[in-house]
């Protein structure tokens, strides 16, 4: 290597920079309190005040290494040391060239610093014409004076040196140290050795920076006014504000404030964030004096305690809504079913909207209470909302504001009540309402169940779209005849029939009594009630489809319990058989009397009641006269209707029974129910009187352990009927052994108790002949005091065995 060259590469001491780039001829001054920067300077002192600063990439790095500086950096004088208080150093030092790295050398000591072999860089010659490059240098001051405009920290000294000239080298050296850019930008007019490519790459970054900084310029400008704006309100508002306070007035630009802030943390949809917005401007004009003031108080108020964005989180855990369920109600096997299947659903299809839930039953089989379970084992709020007695559809949708006293509907206040946007709602009683004058609550409810149009329900007070397609409606009802059919299309039915006595039994033991005791402040120890009382008990004090009744009296029998005890009297009560009616008083029901006897003229039926199934007795005389019919028991039309038909039956079958067949013209029918106090009503008993008339007129009497339902045609089918669950119960409990049953009513005896299946015989009737065939012992009929029939008859049997359908006996 020749001489001059060894002569241009020195081992000096390395100070790296963080943020900062050194250029030739220029002076710097930073401070310095890493170990390794101080040991470097401590090295330059040592050796001509000489050191290589060269910047590093990471500005993290508290300890860079070789290969975390860039090679390129300048080579410093130092100029003078400041000590600091707190061990930092304050450095001037002035840059003498350009010089590269070709290796970095590691120092010796703990902390050390790095030497490196650096050769000293000089600008290449400037090639380009003279005239360019005057060109260049009067671009370069033009952007640069820009650039001064426009910064806040520039210096008049820099400006003056740049205003007067100088190489194109060093003047970009100059403006690149003084521009606020980003060390790795200055980096790169570091390393480039052609002084004409460096000046034109500062003109490139000084017009991009006054692109920036217009633009900051801008931004500045349009905040310093809304600022201004503000100051400007705030000092009006202050004024305002004693001028009230002087007039004694309440301070309605801070209200209006305050209810602006609440509105806007709301995070409300643009729309409804405006409206809102322009009624607290409207408060704060009116001030806080004034009437319509106060409504709008009030109806911001209304708004913004409406759950707009709070919502639970469903728990759709099917294992745990099973025990949630089993655990408050007994039996309903298929009612549970279907909210398992309804919650399975959910699960899998989260945003599946639209389902709504109709429980109809019998009062007290525990409709209010299922939906409350469902609501806990979904982890939803619950809110309940009665429609008993609704005649006004300003109810369900509100008032408009322009009434006096107007308010939000039912429907808005208990998505209030609920706090969440998706609770369970339980519409209550949802068959009880009615309509007059004021309008079709009905018809309102059709918005509300509609998942195609609940997603933007508007209240008539609130003026606002609420999303109810998240809301889970569960409505109950006792009759669904007086539900409106397009309301109807709405709802998924779930039927919850009447209790059997042993669910009532189960449900007394588990549910009702320990719940009346705890009620009561009774111990285990202070009341014993064993299964037999509780049977007695249902069935001789309640009659009814539910459990209400058999909880009050529980109730009563609580309270003489706790009167026993309170009074010192005793500390237990045992209730048996034999002081049962002492405690609760006689009796109100007795079972059905059914004497069990055959005879002739009366026949076992079975009719349904909303309290459960009964046995129906018909009475039958058949006395001479002049052909009148007479129907009593306090009968409704559709039962009168068939008792007519099952004359007319009986007179197109007269020759084949053998009666007479003008016994319609001398010969008197009574038709008579017992308990003639209780209305009924209905064409299920249509057999039973047909054949009740069929044995008062041959006097053969009718199976005293038979019982019957169905209904009866002029032609002698059995057409279906309903309530067959409940009817062969109560057939069950007169301890019936043969029940006639329509054909078609075959696939419902699934439903029946699997007890009732086990001990009566069911019959399946298609037609009249077979329900006489085994209802009426013909062989037992009086002698005939009629004379013989024509020739044609003489061969006819009782009962024509090739007109007769073979009967079907199904032993369960």
């Amino acid at each position: 290597m020749p001489n001059n060259e060894e002569k241009a590469i020195r081992l000096l001491p390395v100070l790296p920079l963080r943020g900062l780039t050194a250029f030739p001829e220029m002076l710097i001054h930073f401070d310095v309190g890493r170990a390794m920067s101080i040991k470097a300077l401590e090295a330059a002192m040592k050796d001509g005040q000489v050191l290589f600063l060269t910047a590093q990439q990471e500005l993290k790095l508290d300890e860079p290494g070789p290969g975390d500086l860039y090679q390129v950096g300048t080579i410093c004088i130092v100029k003078q040391i400041l000590r600091l208080p707190g061990d930092n150093i304050r450095v001037l030092v002035e840059g003498r060239a350009r010089a590269m790295a070709h290796e970095f050398i590691q120092g010796e000591g703990d902390p050390a610093c790095l030497f490196a072999q650096v050769e000293v860089l000089h600008d290449e010659p400037v090639t380009a014409p003279e005239r360019r490059e005057q060109a260049l240098i009067r671009t370069v001051q033009d952007r640069f004076d820009q650039y001064a405009q426009l910064a806040q920290r520039v210096s008049n000294d820099v400006v003056v040196t740049v205003a007067s000239g100088g190489q194109p080298g060093y003047l970009a050296d100059f403006i690149a140290q003084n521009m606020a850019v980003d060390y790795d930008v200055k980096q790169d007019i570091l390393e480039e050795l052609d002084p004409i490519r460096r000046l034109t790459s500062v003109i490139r970054l000084l017009t991009d920076e006054v692109e920036i900084l217009k633009l900051e310029n801008e931004i500045q400008d349009e905040l310093k006014t809304q600022i201004d704006k503000n100051q400007r309100d705030y000092y009006l508002r202050e004024q305002i504000k004693v001028i009230q306070s002087e007039l004694g007035e309440q301070d309605a630009a801070a209200e209006a404030e305050e209810y602006r802030e609440k509105v806007q943390a709301l995070k409300l949809p643009q729309e409804i964030e405006d409206k809102l917005l322009r009624e607290v401007d409207r408060m704060a004009k009116m001030g806080g004096a004034t009437a319509e003031g106060a409504v709008i108080r009030t109806y911001l108020d209304s708004c913004i305690e409406l759950p707009w964005g709070k919502e639970t989180k469903d728990k759709l855990n099917l294992e745990r809504a099973r025990k949630v369920l089993d655990r408050d109600h007994y039996g309903l096997e298929k009612v549970k079913e279907r909210i398992l299947e309804f919650i399975a659903v959910k699960a899998l299809a989260p945003d599946l909207k639209g389902q709504v839930l109709c429980l109809v039953g019998p009062p007290g089989v525990g409709k209010t209470s299922i939906a409350k379970s469902i609501a806990e084992s979904m982890g939803r709020k619950y809110v309940r909302l009665s429609l008993g007695g609704m005649r006004d559809e300003a109810d369900i949708r509100g008032h408009r504001k322009t009434y006096i006293g107007a308010m939000p509907g039912r429907i808005m206040a208990a998505m209030r009540q609920a706090g969440s946007r998706n609770p369970l709602m339980l519409l209550d009683e949802i068959d009880k309402m009615g309509n007059d004058f004021r309008g079709d609550p009905a018809s309102a409810m059709l918005e509300v169940l509609d998942s195609e149009q609940n997603f933007a329900f508007r209240d008539h007070y609130l003026e606002l779209p609420f999303d109810l397609s998240d809301v889970l409606f569960v409505t109950t009802a006792n009759d669904l005849g007086t539900v409106p059919r397009p309301l109807l299309d709405r709802m998924e039915v779930i039927e919850l029939s009447s209790y059997t006595e042993e669910e009532k039994l189960q449900i007394a033991k588990r549910h009702l009594l320990p719940k009346q005791m705890k009620k009561h402040g009774l111990k285990k120890t202070n009341l014993s009630v064993d299964d037999t009382v509780l049977h007695d008990i249902i069935m001789g004090y309640t009659r009814e489809a539910g459990v209400r009744a058999l909880e009050q009296v529980l109730a009563k029998l609580c309270r003489r319990t706790a009167k026993q005890v309170a009074d010192g009297e005793a500390t237990k009560l045992t209730v048996t058989a034999e002081n049962m009616e002492k405690v609760l008083g006689v009796a109100r029901y007795k079972d059905d009397i059914v004497s069990g006897r055959d005879e002739v003229g009366i026949v076992n039926g079975l009719a349904w009641t909303s309290v459960g199934g009964e046995m129906l007795q018909v009475e039958v005389s058949a006395i001479e006269g002049t052909g009148k019919i007479e129907i009593t028991g306090n009968l409704g039309t559709v039962m009168k209707e068939s008792a007519q038909a099952a004359v007319t039956y009986v007179r197109s079958r007269a020759r084949t029974l053998d009666i007479d067949p003008m016994f319609y013209k001398n010969t008197d029918l009574h038709i008579h129910f017992p308990e003639a106090a209780i209305p009924k009503d209905g064409p299920s008993a249509g057999i039973t009187m047909a054949t009740a008339i069929v044995s008062a007129l041959t006097d053969a009497p009718v199976y005293g352990n038979v019982a019957m339902t169905g209904e009866v045609t002029l032609r002698g089918r059995v057409l279906p009927i309903g309530g067959l669950r409940e009817k062969t119960m109560a057939a069950y409990r007169a301890k019936m052994k043969t029940v006639i049953i329509p054909k078609e009513n075959e696939s419902d005896l699934q439903e029946i108790e699997p007890v009732v299946r086990d001990n009566v015989k069911f019959i399946l009737a298609e037609h009249m002949d077979t329900v006489m065939e085994h209802a009426i012992d013909f062989s037992r009929r009086a002698a005939k005091k009629l004379e013989p029939a024509g020739q044609g008859e003489k061969d006819a049997l009782p009962i024509p065995q090739a007109t007769a359908p073979a009967a079907t006996a199904i032993r369960q």
